[in-house]
């Protein structure tokens, strides 16, 4: 709908600034009409037996005026008509700033609101540089193309239709001859659209590293610093910058000479006109103001739009490339959507079942989840252990509909999770991600982010369920205190706890936790447990964790191993069986006596 509403504010707007364009062309040949026949009057007034001046429409002043006063009424016609121009142009000029700018802004939301739209695929597959790009340099670039090609060729065709019908009319013989160098500037066009329009994509693509590049950069300023290669980045950034300034350097060498070579063409069809339109002048078949002069002047002003085809022309190559560049964004499908016949989700019990699922990033690549099955009964809480690489996180990433399964199914309350609404499932979870993001607002708006009318009383209940509270207090303004990008000004256990407090303060039916005490130091983390042991009472819980603390609290442990379910069951039921879950256990016990406290033997072989 949105598009449908732009493309008709595009139209209805693009039509009146057209309609302006083509009165004001019409003004400026009524003018210079005039001006042909004000020479041919004084010419007619000096040398009576040379032909008589043609008044348009017939409407020729009576014959008792003066040569004089004949002038001065074709020159206050002139001047009357230039002041209206004058007006109407800077009219017009206001319009199509408008206009431009109105459409450049709603482009810029409809790829923002797009944006919000895509899944997790998207981002996986465009890097953040080439994203922030398209927002703001391509849809700059489509404004070019708005204001510079899509309205600038539709006047020109419109002013050389106007120029060629006027032209003929004073004579068509002398017309063709000058244009016939016309189907050149149309090869030598196609030929250049054809040279720069892949040169231009690269272009883009070039620039696309340089913004992520510069933007890694200031985003992991201190592991640069605190490897002291300050001059290795710089030579990075030189070498990624010079590539793009080279390739841009062998655009403008092609564009350097096709405009040029375009602007000289029509300058030849000058030559035509002083020896063929000279010599039917002398033989009387034109008049020389209204004849000659005219043609000169509107063959000019042919050269000089053919002259705009070649600007327009770069300007066209560039811009559409990053047209396309956004179009793709808008264009893009919704890979996780809501379906036309999806069930609403008003209350959750919090059952979460995994039947048979596989799991893929792409289509072609290896599956990360092979045959997952289990089921995590309301209230339960279901610890997820295994290597870095074992599938953790996508697991979890299945529930809220981050990504779908390739095979088998997600289950909530026995409903596949693809035929609930997608924004009803997800308010009815809430997640602590591995790496907590931040924005910079207040730190009550960052707990608040998924519930932003919650009173202040809720805000700080969640809080301190997090134990965020006293460090908040402390800040210096409190739950008002603005927060710098990311949170940089927190340290990690801080930015982890409030992370937690903006899950929490959802109280939703299911609970994701990516790790959540991993940045936390071991005093705090017994706090946080002891907390969140309260807030997860009646809602199901999956957490990914490795300690021993965060595994001894949950209701089922599932260990993952490459992607397979390698096994199921209690701490105790895990610690009195050999396999990955003993062998994780006893790499965080610190010595045999502990091993012997738990009831395993001491040089138990692990699998």
């Amino acid at each position: 709908m949105r598009m449908l509403g732009l493309a008709w504010r595009f139209k209805a707007a693009a039509a009146k600034v057209l309609v302006l364009q083509l009165v004001l062309l019409a003004m400026a040949l009524s003018g210079l009409g005039l001006l042909g026949l004000g020479i041919d009057v004084l010419k007619h007034a000096v040398q009576a037996d040379s032909a008589e001046p043609s008044w348009p429409l017939g409407l020729a002043p009576p014959d008792a005026w003066s040569a004089m006063a004949k002038v001065g009424l074709v020159a206050g016609a002139i001047f009357l008509i230039a002041a209206m121009r004058f007006f109407l142009d800077r009219w017009s000029t206001i319009q199509l700033a408008m206009f431009v700018h109105m459409i450049v802004a709603d482009l810029r939301m409809m790829v923002y609101d797009k944006l919000q739209q895509l899944s997790f695929q998207f981002f996986d597959a465009n890097d953040s540089g080439s994203i922030i790009n398209r927002v703001t340099g391509d849809v700059q670039a489509v404004r070019m193309f708005i204001e510079l090609a899509m309205i600038q060729i539709v006047m020109i065709v419109v002013s050389i239709a106007f120029f060629l019908t006027y032209m003929g009319s004073i004579h068509m013989q002398l017309t063709l001859v000058c244009l016939a160098t016309s189907p050149l500037l149309l090869i030598m066009t196609i030929w250049f659209g054809n040279v720069v329009k892949p040169a231009y994509r690269k272009n883009r693509e070039l620039f696309d590293t340089t913004v992520r590049v510069l933007s890694e950069n200031v985003r992991g300023h201190h592991v640069v610093k605190g490897f002291s290669l300050e001059n290795s980045e710089i030579a990075k950034f030189h070498a990624t910058n010079g590539e793009f300034r080279d390739q841009q350097q062998w655009i403008f060498w092609r564009v350097s000479i096709f405009v040029p070579a375009i602007q000289m063409i029509p300058q030849i069809n000058l030559i035509v006109l002083l020896t063929y339109g000279g010599y039917l002048y002398m033989q009387g078949e034109i008049l020389f103001g209204s004849g000659l002069v005219v043609f000169a002047s509107l063959l000019q002003q042919f050269s000089n739009q053919i002259s705009q085809v070649a600007q327009i022309t770069n300007v066209v190559q560039r811009s559409i490339v990053s047209a396309d560049r956004v179009f793709e964004v808008l264009d893009a499908p919704l890979a996780i959507d809501t379906s036309p016949d999806a069930k609403p989700m008003v209350q959750s019990r919090g059952e979460v079942r995994f039947e048979g699922v596989e799991f893929r990033y792409k289509p072609d690549s290896d599956p990360v989840l092979r045959d997952i099955s289990f089921t995590a009964k309301p209230g339960q809480t279901v610890a997820i252990l295994g290597a870095t690489g074992a599938g953790k996180t996508s697991l979890l990433s299945l529930i809220p509909r981050f990504y779908d399964p390739s095979a088998g199914r997600v289950l909530i309350d026995g409903v596949d999770v693809r035929d609930l609404d997608v924004q009803d499932l997800r308010r009815h979870i809430g997640i602590v991600f591995q790496e907590s993001f931040l924005f910079s607002t207040t730190v009550a708006d960052n707990i608040a982010f998924g519930h932003p009318n919650a009173s202040r009383d809720q805000i700080e209940n969640a809080a301190k369920i997090a134990q965020a509270h006293e460090f908040i207090m402390e800040l210096p303004d409190g739950y008002n205190t603005v927060l710098s990008e990311s949170g940089a000004n927190l340290s990690g256990g801080q930015r982890q706890r409030l992370a937690i407090a903006r899950a929490v303060l959802l109280e939703p039916p299911i609970l994701l936790l990516d790790d959540p005490t991993a940045a936390i130091d071991p005093e705090t983390e017994g706090e946080i447990l002891e907390a969140m042991d309260r807030a997860m009472q009646g809602r199901t819980t999956l957490v990914v964790a490795h300690r021993l603390s965060t595994l001894r609290r949950a209701d089922q442990v599932l260990v993952l191993d490459r992607g397979t379910l390698a096994q199921t069951g209690t701490h105790t039921q895990l610690m009195s069986e050999q396999g990955h879950y003993q062998h994780a256990a006893k790499l965080q016990i610190a010595d045999d006596e502990s091993l012997r406290l738990l009831g395993i033997p001491e040089h138990t072989e692990d699998r």
